[in-house]
């Protein structure tokens, strides 16, 4: 079995803080929130209106309408969240009809077509008049099949499936598959929709902020007065690839993803576990080499709901107390971007460990007795960032988390 270094030479971004990775910088050393009121969920139905609001890409021009028919939302900002990556990783057409490139994305649901196909059949009673593009655009691995075809790209090809966990398992096994030789170059990442059929049964379990007076202060990770998280979404792309290919090419590395980490709870289907959580940091700092000392900075996965914010602060106490890691959730900023949210949050984490600065976990105004002994970044602090941990959980007790590293310079 080979053990080849992993090493991120692209990353993209589409998201509620920005649609470039330096808009998102920008966003995220400013603590700036991208949660806004989404009126047509209070028409539809919602409790709750809070989101994260995200811009919708034009395509025109980028790509043909046989192309675009094919792609229900989340596909959309994966393409976007993929060019930049590409161009980034110095990644071209003519490079991706000559070499073999994989791709895995975080996905878990797809909802406006398949509400739409629905709402065809009860109104014609006709199947015929579903037609093509709604079939593509309904199917969980719709990203992958869009990107695959896009971009040509012929290595490994599906769609993990694992709630709010997708996205960091996505680049986890990508990272796998390369470091034991078995594709040189994989396009991984995360992608979640925001129309509003997407999350009304997420509202149906009140899992939402109704702090909806003051949008931007509603996501509130560790707080004691948090009262729900803010659904968002977006998408994030990394090409990951392996380190001799990497430096062969003359790329530009990023970093290098140093260890995954994953368990999973085996308890009820809503329940968090703070063992689970931490066998899955354990499992990645251990993969990686690292202690706790090692870690300069932890992007939680705080949504800002009571429960799952608490077990992760114990996890996280249970570990790191005594060492220097700073901590924040930048769902304070975004909101819980859902099955992108573990890619996009190694994309944030990059972005700091690039400009060496954590961003802060906003609205965080007082403390409960299991953050209270956490070292909470309250206010971007300007610190060298060498390695990172970010963790990622999911309803049905998914759990992953993900070490990535700074690289010398070539």
């Amino acid at each position: 079995m080979n053990n080849r270094r992993v090493v991120i030479t692209g990353m993209g971004i589409w998201s509620c803080l920005g649609t470039s990775l330096n808009e998102v910088k920008d966003a995220l050393y400013a603590g700036k929130s991208g949660i806004g009121i989404d009126h047509d969920r209070i028409t539809y139905g919602y409790q709750s209106p809070l989101t994260g609001i995200v811009p919708e890409p034009e395509l025109k021009g980028k790509l043909s309408r046989r192309q675009r028919i094919g792609m229900p939302q989340e596909a959309e900002y994966a393409y976007m969240a993929s060019l930049e990556a590409f161009q980034g990783a110095g990644i071209d057409t003519d490079f991706l009809l000559h070499h073999e490139v994989g791709v895995i994305f975080g996905n878990d649901s797809s909802s406006r077509p398949v509400i739409e196909t629905a709402k065809i059949m009860d109104e014609k009673h006709d199947s015929a008049m579903i037609g093509s593009a709604l079939v593509f655009q309904s199917m969980n691995s719709t990203v992958n099949m869009n990107l695959s075809t896009i971009f040509h790209l012929r290595g490994i090809n599906f769609t993990v499936s694992a709630a709010c966990a997708s996205g960091s398992h996505a680049i986890g096994l990508a990272y796998l598959l390369i470091k034991q030789g078995l594709q040189d170059r994989i396009l991984c990442g995360g992608a979640q929709e925001v129309n509003y059929h997407a999350m009304a049964s997420f509202d149906a379990l009140n899992a939402f902020s109704k702090r909806i007076e003051q949008p931007q202060q509603a996501s509130r990770p560790f707080d004691r007065d948090r009262d729900g998280l803010v659904p968002s979404g977006g998408a994030a792309a990394l090409v990951l690839e392996d380190y001799d290919s990497a430096l062969a090419r003359g790329a530009n590395i990023i970093a290098e993803v140093a260890g995954y980490g994953f368990s999973s709870n085996g308890g009820g289907i809503q329940q968090p576990s703070d063992s689970g959580s931490v066998t899955a940091m354990s499992r990645a700092l251990r993969d990686a080499m690292a202690s706790p000392d090692d870690i300069d900075y932890i992007n939680a996965h705080a949504t800002s709901t009571p429960q799952g914010d608490m077990i992760e602060a114990l996890a996280i106490d249970h570990i790191f107390n005594g060492t220097h890691a700073l901590v924040s959730s930048t769902k304070s900023m975004t909101g819980h971007e859902c099955w992108m949210a573990g890619a996009s949050e190694a994309v944030y984490s990059l972005l700091m460990m690039q400009h060496n600065f954590v961003a802060p976990n906003i609205n965080f105004e007082n403390p409960d007795e299991y953050s209270e002994p956490l070292n909470l970044a309250t206010a971007t602090v300007d610190t060298q960032v060498d390695t990172v941990l970010s963790n990622s959980f999911g309803f049905g007790g998914t759990n992953s988390a993900l070490v990535l590293k700074k690289i010398a310079k070539q």
